[in-house]
């Protein structure tokens, strides 16, 4: 692990010293801190006994743990910072909060859509973790952040733990998995996303080999059709896990994993916003023209990437772009239909093309989406060395060092690095 560490270090030492807002300085600077202290301790039992080295790997996932998440989230609420820019996302939800609760829609009418943060570009579910605030609470229990990593923690922690990792590995997992910089930055940042990688890595895990009973397959589709009727990112995921199953376990199994899931996030989106139905016209300039860039007042998702390059060409360019992503789409769907994925492995990696793809040539993104197949990258490199830890600790006679190898969780099986 210590290499990751060091990566991790040299990342947010880059960003401390780069980035033009305070925030994001601020995780930066303690986030170097802590992997740096993580990298330390690694390297400084290089070679020791298995249960040292267990140790340390432990503390070392605490120091990243601290530096990552604890210690700038402090900062922010006891020291203050000038500035709060790039907390716009949960400025956004809690007004959504306060809309559902008095009008039964997070959605704003076109009178009301007069800047950019008037707009919600959300799915209605995700409106629900405003609810709090709109209730009258204060503080940190009136956040959206909080209420966004509450319901992300045990997501992360099943999608570990349903493959068959043990109990205190899949813990180890997620704790490694939160700490690391694809899920602490949004997390310290204000960002919305972690739920939804929460949920798309627990519909993954779901479908994996151990999990393939009926039972496993509806709770995939819930856990999917949850993160579609989040955000819309995560609609790729229904197409891409349908054909797995669908060339693994038969058509029946993937159309019905397809309909469920699909009826589950509308059924959330119809629950989380009833009156949204009564004003279409909100909705679509809310949840579908603002991120696409249609609007008059334009999102500021807008990193330098090639569909946003484009489409601020003009309304050439715009379409352009669009025309590109709808091109794109329809060839991932061939590919899709032509070599579908027969396995979790080759599902996720197919997933996590389809996003790369679609935040590149987005009209409308930013950076932070990649955040999205790289956490499922991750997800899917940490749990196939859980799984094989597990294995071989199974099927071998357990030896004080190698049963302690296996215990000790986050990155005792690369301890050599």
């Amino acid at each position: 692990m210590t290499r990751w560490y060091l990566a991790f270090a040299a990342f947010a030492a880059a960003l401390a010293w780069f980035s033009g807002q305070p925030i994001e300085r601020c995780w930066g600077t303690w986030a170097a801190i802590g992997y740096a202290a993580a990298a330390a301790l690694t390297v400084s039992v290089t070679g020791a006994a298995p249960q040292r080295r267990a140790t340390a790997q432990t503390i070392a996932l605490g120091c990243a743990a601290l530096g990552a998440t604890v210690a700038p989230l402090a900062w922010q609420a006891f020291a203050g910072l000038p500035s709060r820019a790039g907390e716009g996302p949960l400025t956004v939800v809690a007004q959504a909060g306060r809309e559902l609760l008095r009008h039964g829609t997070p959605y704003l009418p076109a009178a009301g859509l007069n800047h950019v943060l008037a707009y919600d570009p959300y799915e209605p579910l995700m409106a629900v973790f405003g609810l709090p605030n709109a209730a009258g609470l204060t503080g940190w229990p009136a956040s959206p952040r909080l209420w966004l990593t509450l319901a992300a923690a045990p997501g992360v922690y099943l999608a570990f733990r349903v493959p068959g990792a043990p109990p205190r590995q899949a813990l180890d997992r997620a704790a490694l998995a939160i700490a690391s910089p694809v899920l602490a930055l949004p997390l310290v940042t204000g960002g919305t996303d972690l739920p939804v990688i929460a949920l798309l890595c627990a519909a993954v895990a779901l479908t994996a080999p151990a999990g393939s009973s009926s039972r496993r397959t509806t709770l995939a589709a819930l856990a999917a059709g949850a993160a579609c009727a989040l955000k819309a990112i995560a609609w790729p995921a229904v197409p891409v896990i349908a054909a797995m199953l669908a060339a693994s376990q038969g058509r029946r199994t993937g159309a019905r994993f397809a309909a469920t899931a699909v009826l589950a996030g509308v059924a959330a989106m119809l629950v989380a916003a009833p009156a949204g139905l009564l004003a279409p016209d909100a909705t679509a300039a809310n949840a579908v023209l603002f991120p696409l860039g249609l609007t008059r007042h334009r999102t500021p998702a807008a990193s330098p990437l090639p569909g946003h390059l484009l489409a601020a060409a003009g309304p050439a360019g715009q379409w352009g772009a669009l025309a590109l992503l709808a091109v794109a789409a329809l060839a991932f769907a061939r590919w899709l239909a032509v070599r579908s994925p027969r396995d979790t492995r080759a599902a996720t990696v197919r997933l996590a093309v389809a996003l790369t793809v679609a935040c590149t040539l987005a009209p409308a993104a930013r950076w932070g989406y990649y955040g999205y197949p790289l956490a499922l990258l991750g997800w899917l490199w940490l749990s196939r060395r859980a799984a094989s830890c597990s294995y071989s600790s199974e099927r071998r006679v357990a030896t004080p060092s190698a049963s302690s190898v296996c215990a000790a969780g986050v990155g005792v099986a690369v301890a050599a690095d």
